[in-house]
């Protein structure tokens, strides 16, 4: 019985978890209403249907209109697919529909026009090569492929950006923050964040918005996304234990995936990504033992007076309670574990220590 008790009682590692609440990120050049929308198209990007209904309700919440969600989700299956378009609109019918059983009124917004573009080819076609040619700071033709040249002027950059939802501005808020959530899409990107710029958004606000995506754990075109070998997110900056590590750090808590909305809650446990260099202090662990699960990178873990051990993804260790260690990422790659400990005493601390000096740190082999 003691046996199970102690099990289930697994606390974050040095208490993280249960203090770290969601990371926010203040932005000083984008809006609250660009934030709800470049993280829907990051979500639609990723396919990531249970966390978009959450975020669909509170981008309602924060007023974000229907019709502007439409025409986003609407815009990205040029940049996504219709399977995922359209899977994103699914979600937000269905979030509509429970908001309106509870009451809830929320904002059509702007009544949607049909683009009179619709209905002649060549005025499409004019406002596409306006609309490139702006966006890419040059004229633009894709020679090599006429099919797909005509198909970006007349259809992409004509017939979706005669919507009347969003503006251009806008536009590449959404089209930026799903090509970051999503991998092998470099030159897309790239091209689209000059792109942002060209079309009204100011270089701090793309900026900014890149920074956003990664401190949520959402980009996919950072180093941190290169380190996942599997789907753990990088998730938020360590700020709280930050005095204890050598470089960056990041926490992304677990929450069990068959509770509802109301019941979901974030285990003791959490996925704890390091940057390339980044590694915690010794410190010892009082009351607890703690066991480390690695999922992605190489790592190193060391305990005093014995020699350090590399550490990839499946390997697992189990730190006696007590003992002065340390653990973190190699120098040239990221690393992430998932860590907890379990509870051998009523009294539960840590003891932080020393730093890993560089010079020890750089001679590991």
């Amino acid at each position: 019985m003691k046996k199970t008790i102690i099990t289930l009682m697994l606390l974050l590692v040095a208490g993280m978890a249960f203090a770290q609440k969601n990371h926010k990120m203040e932005t000083k050049y984008l809006s609250a209403r660009q934030l709800h929308l470049a993280t829907l198209a990051s979500l639609e990007a990723q396919g990531d249907m249970t966390r978009l209904e959450t975020a669909v309700a509170e981008a309602l919440e924060a007023k974000v209109t229907v019709n502007e969600i439409k025409e986003a989700f609407s815009q990205l299956y040029a940049y996504t697919g219709f399977p995922r378009s359209l899977n994103a609109l699914g979600v937000l019918s269905k979030v509509l529909e429970t908001r309106k059983a509870e009451g809830k009124k929320d904002n059509e917004g702007k009544a949607w026009e049909r683009p009179k573009e619709w209905d002649d080819a060549k005025a499409a076609l004019a406002l596409g090569v306006k609309n490139q040619t702006e966006l890419s700071g040059r004229p633009f033709n894709y020679d090599f492929c006429p099919q797909n040249d005509h198909y970006l002027k007349a259809h992409l950059f004509g017939d979706i950006f005669a919507g009347n939802q969003l503006s251009n501005a806008d536009r590449e808020i959404v089209t930026v923050a799903a090509l970051a959530s999503l991998k092998g899409v470099a030159p897309q990107l790239a091209a689209h964040k000059a792109g942002a710029v060209n079309m009204g958004n100011s270089r701090e606000a793309v900026d900014e918005l890149m920074a956003y995506l990664s401190a949520q754990g959402l980009s996919q075109c950072d180093n941190a996304a290169d380190a996942n070998a599997g789907p753990w997110p990088k998730g938020n900056p360590n700020t709280a234990y930050a005095k204890y590590f050598i470089g960056e750090s990041h926490l992304a808590g677990m929450t069990p995936k068959n509770l509802t909305a109301d019941e979901k809650t974030v285990l003791p446990m959490s996925n704890v990504t390091f940057e390339p260099g980044c590694r915690n202090n010794w410190h010892v662990h009082h009351g607890a033992h703690q066991i480390l699960i690695c999922v992605s990178g190489k790592g190193w873990y060391q305990e005093w007076g014995k020699a350090p051990i590399a550490l990839h993804a499946g390997d697992v260790i189990d730190i006696p309670e007590g003992v002065k260690h340390w653990h973190g990422a190699q120098k040239d790659s990221w690393f992430q574990h998932i860590a907890m400990h379990v509870k051998t005493a009523d009294e539960v601390s840590n003891e932080w220590l020393e730093a890993v000096s560089d010079e020890v740190y750089n001679n590991l082999k």
